[in-house]
């Protein structure tokens, strides 16, 4: 059993501390290890859920206090796509990309990964690799590293909701009333 210390807000609770010692001492005994992602237990022994994502978040907390070389995540997907593959045939899967652009890509609707467990990884910097569940392949390494190359794209990936639109525009003075002028009735 690990102990996952976390805030006491229900379904959405944070980590704060993991003691690692028994699965520190486990791991050097040879034992297989199995931890329950996604949830924890607040300072007065209550039961807390960290809400969407939060296995991996799991994961993540725990590469990090055990100082793993890597945090493998295994999903339905064989790692990251510049676009959604269910949507863009033409999408490709990248090889390497940073926290920053993964966080990016997360907070404007792309469903690989939930924006805490990248935030955490980056945060303790912790590499991340999303692999296939049932198929082998080497998935999509992020890392703080960026790749050095002359022919490396401007754009590593687009991420969409259907139900929501961004619009910039340049050009236009930050006033009051602009914007509704521009966009109103």
């Amino acid at each position: 059993q690990v102990r996952i210390l976390t805030d006491s807000a229900h379904n959405k609770a944070r980590i704060l501390q993991i003691d690692d010692q028994k699965i520190r001492s486990d791991l050097k005994a040879g034992r297989v290890v199995v931890v329950a992602g996604f949830q924890g237990v607040d300072e007065h022994g209550n039961i807390t859920t960290l809400g969407r994502g939060g296995s991996d978040t799991t994961g993540v907390a725990l590469a990090a206090a055990l100082k793993a070389d890597e945090c493998q995540i295994y999903t339905d997907v064989d790692g990251v796509y510049t676009t959604d593959p269910r949507v863009v045939s033409q999408a490709q899967r990248l090889d390497k990309i940073t926290f920053e652009e993964m966080l990016e890509m997360a907070s404007l609707g792309s469903k690989v990964l939930q924006i805490r467990a990248v935030e955490f990884a980056g945060k303790y910097n912790v590499p991340l690799r999303v692999l296939h569940s049932f198929k082998e392949g080497p998935g999509t390494l992020i890392t703080i590293d960026e790749e050095e190359s002359m022919e490396q794209p401007i754009i590593s990936g687009i991420a969409f909701n259907r139900d929501e639109a961004k619009l910039t525009i340049r050009g236009v003075p930050d006033t009051p009333g602009v914007a509704f002028k521009i966009l109103g009735p």
